[in-house]
C-alpha cells in the first residue's frame, strides 16, 4: 500500500523531509480508512449488529504503518504461501485469515535480491520499483479462497 511507510530516507541533516513523506503517505492510508468506513455506513437493517461490507484489509509491508494503525491482526512472508522469496508484510483489517502452508525459502531478503530476479517473469516489461509492489501469487490466491 503505502511503501513509505516500510522505509523512509535517512537523511540525517534534513529531518523536515521524514515528516513529510509520512504526512504524505498518511493521507493516502486515511483517505483508504475513509473509504472503508463509508462502505461500511450501509446496515440490512435499523437493528443490524454487522455491516454490508464482508471483508477488508490493508495491506504494507512490515514497517512504521504499526506506529499509526496499531499492531497488525495478520502477518506473513510470500515463503508462508509457496512464492520463494522473503518479504515481511503486515495486513490490518476485517477478514479470514488465509491458512499459511510455507515452503524453505532459499533466496534472500526482497530488498536484497538482484532486480532480475524480484518476479523475474516480469523482468523488462515493469520497473524494479513496480515488480517490487506485486502481491505474492500464492498469498493472493490463498486470501481469495479464504474470502470469497
Amino acid at each position: 500500500m503505502i511503501t513509505l511507510f516500510a522505509t523512509i530516507p535517512n537523511i540525517p541533516h534534513i529531518n523536515n523531509l521524514n515528516t513529510i513523506y509520512l504526512k504524505s503517505a498518511y493521507k493516502i492510508v486515511s483517505a483508504c480508512l475513509n473509504i472503508i468506513a463509508k462502505c461500511q455506513y450501509k446496515l440490512d437493517s435499523p437493528y443490524a449488529k454487522k455491516t454490508t461490507l464482508q471483508f477488508w484489509a490493508l495491506e504494507n509491508p512490515k514497517g512504521l504503518l504499526k506506529r499509526f494503525l496499531g499492531k497488525p491482526c495478520y502477518e506473513f512472508n510470500p515463503y508462508d504461501f509457496g512464492d520463494n522469496y522473503k518479504k515481511a508484510t503486515c495486513l490490518w483489517g476485517w477478514f479470514n485469515f488465509p491458512k499459511k502452508n510455507p515452503i524453505d525459502c532459499n533466496m534472500p531478503k526482497f530488498d536484497r535480491m538482484k532486480s532480475k530476479d524480484i518476479h523475474p517473469e516480469y523482468y523488462g516489461k515493469y520497473t524494479r520499483l513496480e515488480r517490487r509492489s506485486m502481491t505474492p501469487q500464492g498469498f493472493a490466491q490463498a486470501f481469495y479462497e479464504e474470502n470469497r
